[in-house]
Parts: structure tokens; C-alpha cells; sequence
């Protein structure tokens, strides 16, 4: 959304929310759970269409995984916000080339996945249910991709995974909310709305949703690599979960950004693998 519109949405929903405070809330919570993005696009198919593909049912959701078939390691990739599988091409074909076992999903309302609506909660049981359907050895996980699997195995204990690997990943949910919040400039209003709209739905408060806080009960060996320069998410997020993990590697990046695109982080990925 380019800024003039941010900012129309923003006031107009503040505008709203002194006549209907909980319409307002609701319909900001609607926009910062839709993805703009991350559908499969014609060109991304050619690559995406190399791999088996399976669906998978979590309620009333079709989940897309992808399997690019080897006799190693299996390893589970979990791509971020508005993204697809396809955002892994390169290690992909760089860990086929090692005959790993790669498995991939798109995230719902992600890719060729369905629904609407997208959170860190729903998309970590999709990747319960992927790690346990395939039984993944590893799992990466890219920004929300990264939450999201520290939340299932906070949650799901899950003993067979070996190894987890965190990239820019968000730590505090609060703060993923803040700077939705900070962006739309929406008033407090909405701002409690917010939460209790998450509270209603997740018997928690934002404030729960702590990757810091989740990772006191993670003992998976776990590497982290975040970026100083991540625009994103802020670094200081990693220095909170790898504080907070008894067994965490933590590599820091210059240069590379949220998305972490770049071979040297991919030469990190694939030594930690083979450790």
C-alpha cells in the first residue's frame, strides 16, 4: 500500500471507531491479516512444478507442500509474509544437489495454498502438521516463517527435530502489532480493539506470543541469523530469543537485509546442516 492510502485507511477507520469502536478494530485487524501478496506467480511455476506436490488438510484449509525427493535429512522450509515457496529456489537446488529431502508449504492465503487470512498461530500448527505428515528432521524458517516454528515447538515438543534454523524472525508479537499499528497511525481505540480482538480469538494477549519467552522452552539445537541492517524486523528481536535459548548458534549479518538472500547465508545454512 503506497502512503496516501495508509493514511486514508488509517484515518478513516479512527474516524469510525468513535461510533463503532469494535467494527473499526475488526476491520483492522481483517486488513492486517490479508496478504497482499504471495500467490504463485506463471513464472515461479516452471521451478515449483519440479517438485511432487501433496495437499494437506488443516480445518477448513488446503495447505500445499512440496516435496523435492532425496534419501538425506528431511528439512522443512516455512517461507514469510507475503512470499511463497518459491522465495527458497536456490537452496533448494543447492540442498537437492547434497540428496537432502526437501519439503516446502505455502503458508495459508499464501502461494497455492487457500484462504484469506493469514497469523503466526494458524500457521504454526500447518507446520505441525507438515513436520509430522513428512517427519521433517529440520526445519527453516524465514521471518513469520521463523516465528511460527518456534511457536509449534514450544507448543508440540516435537523430540525427532533435530535441528531449527531461524532467519530474521520476529520475536515479540507486540511489536509486529505496534508497527502495524504506528504505520496505519491508528488511535488507541483501535489499538486496544486490537488486542482484544486477539485475546477473544486466542485466549491470550499479544503479549503471550513471545518468541523470547517461548525459546526458555526450546532444547532443539536452534541456529539464528539476523541482519543488523533488517528493515523489517529488528535486530535487537534475535538478541532477545537467542538471550532467552540454552542451545542457540548465533550468526550476525551486514548487509544482507530482512530477506537474507545471499549465499554466505546460505554457506552458514548448509555448514549447520552438516554439523
Amino acid at each position: 500500500m503506497a502512503n496516501p492510502i495508509i493514511k486514508i485507511i488509517g484515518n478513516s477507520l479512527n474516524a469510525i471507531s468513535y461510533i463503532s469502536p469494535k467494527y473499526a478494530s475488526s476491520k483492522a485487524l481483517h486488513l492486517f491479516s490479508t496478504p497482499q501478496k504471495g500467490r504463485v506467480s506463471e513464472e515461479q511455476k516452471t521451478f515449483l512444478d519440479s517438485a511432487e506436490t501433496h495437499q494437506l488438510k488443516y480445518e477448513n484449509l488446503t495447505i500445499s507442500t512440496y516435496n523435492w525427493k532425496g534419501t538425506g535429512k528431511t528439512i522443512l522450509l516455512a517461507h514469510g509474509w507475503e512470499s511463497n515457496t518459491h522465495r527458497w529456489e536456490v537452496l533448494i537446488n543447492q540442498l537437492t544437489a547434497l540428496n537432502y529431502n526437501i519439503i516446502a508449504l505455502d503458508a495459508p492465503a499464501h502461494g497455492a495454498s487457500s484462504g484469506k487470512q493469514f497469523n503466526a498461530v494458524i500457521y504454526s500448527e500447518c507446520i505441525h502438521l507438515t513436520a509430522e505428515y513428512y517427519k521433517a528432521d529440520i526445519i527453516i524458517g524465514h521471518s513469520v516463517g521463523g516465528m511460527a516454528t518456534g511457536f509449534y515447538q514450544n507448543k508440540y515438543q516435537n523430540k525427532n527435530l533435530e535441528k531449527l534454523i531461524l532467519l530474521g524472525a520476529p520475536s515479540e508479537f507486540t511489536g509486529v502489532f505496534k508497527r502495524y499499528v504506528d504505520m496505519m497511525g491508528y488511535n488507541k481505540r483501535i489499538e486496544n480493539g486490537l488486542n482484544n480482538l486477539v485475546l477473544k480469538r486466542f485466549n491470550n494477549l499479544p503479549s503471550y506470543f513471545s518468541l523470547a519467552d517461548f525459546a526458555q522452552n526450546i532444547e532443539t539445537k536452534t541456529l539464528i541469523i539476523h541482519d543488523v541492517e533488517d528493515s523489517i524486523i529488528p535486530y535487537n528481536d534475535a538478541e532477545m530469543i537467542v538471550e532467552n535459548h540454552k542451545n542457540a548458534t548465533f550468526i550476525t549479518t551486514t548487509g544482507y537485509g530482512h530477506g537474507l538472500r545471499n549465499q554466505v547465508v546460505n554457506n552458514h545454512i548448509l555448514e549447520y546442516i552438516a554439523s
